[in-house]
């Protein structure tokens, strides 16, 4: 954590000094009316969590408010359409779950928006899943789980925040390691998904820790393995999945970047940057995401590109192996 803390005070510094060379030769100030941060996915998931925590830094920064517009819908394409064809002003922004670039170009045939409609500010936040059940589910374990699953192929249910989203791979990911028939069950968002979960009307989510770990910690669902190299502070009695019986889930996780439409004038680009990396070094914001099981990520554009490419060529074998489609 200090060294992405160090890194991320150096790219702050260093961009800010250029937002202030390019936003002298600029009469007019940014913003000058509240600012609208489009989260793709119902309230009450990570995405959601995660956009209002930063957009309470940014609002603070600019002395405009920064609204939360939650614009569910086709696995987050509702909302990235939306921002996709809106003005080039810097008023509308988003904020990208991965499997938007990286999985839903494999699973529509006519997807209404690209990379190419976006210009990346900077990714804010990363973290692994966690395989949770219901409580309702007569397992202990994950290789409880997996045995369940082996006896009854296709009879467990998995639900997701939608077709193509990171929960829904996420799944994919671990019915395909463990080698197990699971259904899956899409929703128009992750905290929908879980308020079935608890209620025992699916058996399986393989959530974002930020929105699956309040959950876990009052005893209404069942967390068996996260999927990272090494167990998290925010669950440390939970294992890895490789630690519980199945391995090669250790690269499964989600990440949160903000965008803006491209064509976005660059001073203001510059300026969302900078301020961006600078809410990421805050501690107050670094302990929220922390509380959420996250940590700050800081990645620039050019970083980004090289991430969504390669998980874009992962989920590309996940999909054609599983003939996944949303059409």
């Amino acid at each position: 954590m200090t060294n992405i803390l160090t890194q991320l005070r150096s790219a702050a510094a260093s961009v800010f000094i250029i937002a202030i060379m390019v936003s002298s030769a600029f009469a007019e100030p940014w913003p000058k009316k509240p600012v609208r941060l489009v989260v793709p996915f119902a309230a009450g998931g990570a995405t959601d969590a995660i956009a209002r925590s930063l957009a309470q830094k940014l609002s603070d920064m600019w002395k405009q408010g920064v609204v939360i517009d939650n614009r569910p819908g086709a696995g987050g394409s509702v909302g990235a359409s939306l921002v996709a064809k809106s003005p080039s002003d810097g008023y509308t922004m988003i904020l990208v779950g991965g499997s938007q670039l990286t999985v839903n170009p494999h699973i529509y045939r006519q997807l209404p928006y690209s990379l190419s409609d976006f210009t990346i500010i900077a990714n804010i936040a990363k973290g692994p899943m966690v395989i949770a059940v219901s409580p309702s589910v007569p397992v202990q374990s994950l290789k409880d789980l997996v045995a369940l699953a082996s006896s009854k192929p296709g009879q467990l249910n998995f639900g997701s925040a939608g077709n193509g989203t990171q929960v829904h791979m996420a799944g994919e990911a671990f019915a395909d390691a463990a080698r197990i028939d699971i259904k899956h069950v899409p929703y128009k968002g992750e905290a929908p998904a879980l308020n079935d979960l608890m209620a025992g009307q699916i058996q399986i989510v393989v959530g974002n820790i930020a929105a699956v770990t309040p959950f876990v910690k009052s005893a209404r669902i069942k967390a068996l393995a996260i999927t990272d190299k090494s167990r998290s502070p925010m669950l440390p009695d939970v294992p890895t999945a490789t630690e519980a019986g199945v391995p090669g889930l250790e690269g499964i996780s989600a990440w949160f970047a903000l965008m803006v439409p491209v064509g976005t004038p660059a001073d203001i680009t510059l300026k969302i940057r900078a301020d961006t990396v600078k809410a990421l070094t805050d501690k107050e914001l670094n302990a929220r995401l922390m509380s959420q099981g996250m940590s700050p990520g800081g990645e620039d554009s050019s970083q980004m590109k090289t991430i969504i490419a390669a998980e874009s060529q992962k989920w590309a074998r996940i999909v054609k192996l599983k003939q996944l489609s949303a059409d």
